[in-house]
């Protein structure tokens, strides 16, 4: 089965040199990464079993994060550490989506109007939140940005875990929501609108956007989640996870790349073949900016979690926060493909490093001699 890596070093030297002059450098990064992880590029180590005389090579990940066979073992660790933190309330799943007429300006100006998003929605939920018709109080918030549907698409919204109570100004006391409604979706909406506005005009983006825009309706969901359990299981993926998974792509034949996804609606399995360079162009459209945070805290959860959370779960009469468990050292150690018997570490195998990707491309391309495979 085709990988990404391999949809990026067969068909990413003629994207780059198409688009190469357009492309963001965090764009560029993550073909490179993606197509050297785990090869003799970032070198390894050297293993040898002594039962059945068998050599195995183990080279280094890219660590990239967007890179699907380095961000797997992540959302376990962070699934438990959330999980310890959950109250014994309800809780609710707020999702606010970028009206398509963003869509174009998101894309150029992607770390503004991101940051934009979080503050806007952030700032809508808590001053509703504020209203002792509702809650009277602060509330506290787990934000988790996702820019794709299961096609691919470009999608960005933001989803928000919210217990179902507040903190009242001293800190002390605490003010229960309902089970079922937290505060009134429309209201909500035209708030996220008007902050959304507000923010665009100082960042000076406000002229590129359509005035269409204004006058339509801003999609927001509230909704019941329970105990929140089963809501954190279905972000968690998310925020480790890459637009597509290896296990997804299906063929990748006549510069043609077929993948799988399930439908929202239908839940129906359904497949989709695209040109490579339409895949890569879909791919790295979800590639976050350097350094941007896609999870976020607000609220009570912002700030000094672990005590502000001690002082709501005595007011609820309930246990304490689980200690964190540390996770354990990993030992060198590597298990025999061929027998399953442990091998003996032999030696480091240094990188072989060439010249960046791009760099190469560009020479390439200002040649015209690229074949494009």
């Amino acid at each position: 089965m085709p990988e990404l890596a391999d949809i990026f070093r067969i068909h990413g030297p003629e994207y780059v040199a198409q688009y190469g002059d357009r492309m963001l450098p965090s764009h560029l990064h993550v073909l490179e990464d993606v197509a050297k992880c785990r090869t003799q590029e970032l070198g390894g180590q050297l293993w040898h079993c002594q039962n059945c005389d068998a050599f195995h090579y183990s080279y280094h990940s890219c660590k990239n994060r967007h890179c699907p066979k380095c961000q797997n073992e992540q959302a376990d660790q962070w699934l438990e550490e959330q999980q310890a933190l959950l109250l014994p309330v309800p809780y609710f799943m707020a999702t606010f989506t970028l009206p398509e007429e963003l869509r174009e300006t998101t894309r150029s100006q992607q770390k503004a109007i991101y940051n934009l998003l979080f503050r806007a929605s952030a700032e809508a939920l808590q001053a509703l939140a504020a209203d002792p018709k509702f809650v009277g109080g602060t509330i506290g918030m787990i934000g988790v940005l996702q820019t794709w549907t299961r096609d691919l698409a470009y999608h960005p919204h933001v989803h928000y875990l919210i217990p179902a109570g507040g903190l009242q100004e001293d800190k002390r006391t605490w003010r229960r929501a309902k089970e079922d409604f937290l505060m009134p979706v429309k209201a909500l909406s035209i708030l996220f609108r008007a902050k959304f506005r507000d923010g665009l005009k100082k960042e000076g983006l406000y002229e590129q956007i359509p005035k269409t825009v204004w006058n339509k309706d801003w999609v927001v969901h509230i909704q019941p989640v329970g105990t929140g359990q089963s809501a954190l299981k279905y972000l968690a993926p998310y925020i480790f996870r890459v637009a597509i998974s290896n296990r997804n792509i299906l063929a990748l034949k006549e510069d043609q790349v077929t993948f799988r996804y399930t439908d929202a609606e239908s839940k129906q399995e359904k497949r989709l073949t695209l040109p490579a360079q339409e895949f890569i162009r879909r791919f790295l459209q979800h590639v976050l900016p350097k350094g941007f945070i896609k999870v976020r805290y607000y609220g009570f959860l912002a700030t000094s979690k672990q005590e502000l959370l001690k002082v709501i779960k005595e007011l609820l009469n309930a246990k304490g926060l689980r200690k964190e468990k540390k996770s354990p050292q990993k030992s060198r150690e590597f298990t025999c493909p061929t027998c399953g018997k442990p091998m003996t570490f032999v030696e480091e195998l240094a990188a072989q490093r060439g010249p960046p990707l791009w760099s190469v491309l560009k020479k390439i391309s200002a040649t015209k001699t690229f074949s494009g495979a």
